[in-house]
């Protein structure tokens, strides 16, 4: 792995944490956040079914009878909008939910990579994280959310939107990348502005691992199994391209 370009390195470094999430060890730290996340994602999807059809049914009447044939353009359009909504939603909630437990996740998998020994974690001792992981974040929303929603604003602007749409999909990505490497940058207690600093300086490895994330994030139910193999592979990303005594 090594010798392999940046890019296709960041890709077998989710591949990797697929394969270490499977160890005995840690799989408390995936099943919780894994049925807490799939109740949310039902609940979602619940009630995205809902509001669909209270919209459909509210807005089709209205149309003029000579209109009526646009009815079946409007499903796949009104469908699109729900499942983005859905899709956005789920993910700043899930990670919000799960985030103690990747942080634990994310330590374990540091341990072993690093060859340390740790007693094994309470629930009283995540518990106690939680104040911590949920401020952390907050403050990788308030770094998403002002540029993902000028992007968007910048997608309805006629010619503008040809470069921006692209620009939409990377940055995509790139905050998959940014979401997942975090866990073990805070256990380092590393800052978030000298984890992103980090990053940029290593664009085409962050963004080879953040692409097969975002990919499997867009499939329902996949997801709920991509978003531990991200914490575990992001922490072996970050141990070993960052060690602890060398270079930052």
């Amino acid at each position: 792995m090594a010798n392999s370009p940046a890019p296709l390195r960041g890709t077998d470094y989710f591949k990797e944490g697929w394969r270490t999430i499977r160890q005995p060890g840690l799989r408390r730290f995936i099943v919780i956040p894994l049925l807490l996340n799939l109740a949310l994602f039902i609940g979602l999807i619940s009630w995205g079914v809902r509001q669909f059809n209270i919209w459909m049914a509210r807005l089709v009447p209205t149309l003029p009878d000579w209109l009526s044939f646009v009815e079946w353009l409007l499903w796949p359009l009104f469908a699109l909008v729900v499942l983005l909504v859905l899709f956005f939603s789920f993910s700043l909630i899930a990670n919000m939910i799960a985030s103690p437990f990747y942080g634990f996740l994310a330590e374990k998998v540091a341990e072993q990579e690093r060859g340390l020994v740790s007693p094994p974690t309470s629930y009283t001792e995540i518990l106690m994280t939680v104040p911590r992981s949920i401020g952390r974040e907050l403050r990788k929303i308030g770094y998403y959310l002002p540029r993902l929603i000028a992007l968007l604003l910048l997608t309805l602007i006629p010619v503008v939107n040809l470069i921006a749409s692209p620009l939409l999909l990377v940055f995509g990505v790139w905050m998959m990348a940014v979401q997942y490497v975090d866990y073990q940058a805070d256990n380092d207690k590393v800052s978030f502005i000298d984890m992103l600093r980090w990053m940029k300086g290593r664009r085409a490895l962050s963004l080879g691992f953040g692409l097969p994330v975002y990919v499997g994030m867009l499939i329902p139910l996949v997801n709920l199994l991509v978003m531990p193999s991200a914490v575990a592979g992001s922490t072996l990303l970050w141990v070993r391209e960052r060690p602890l005594n060398g270079p930052p």
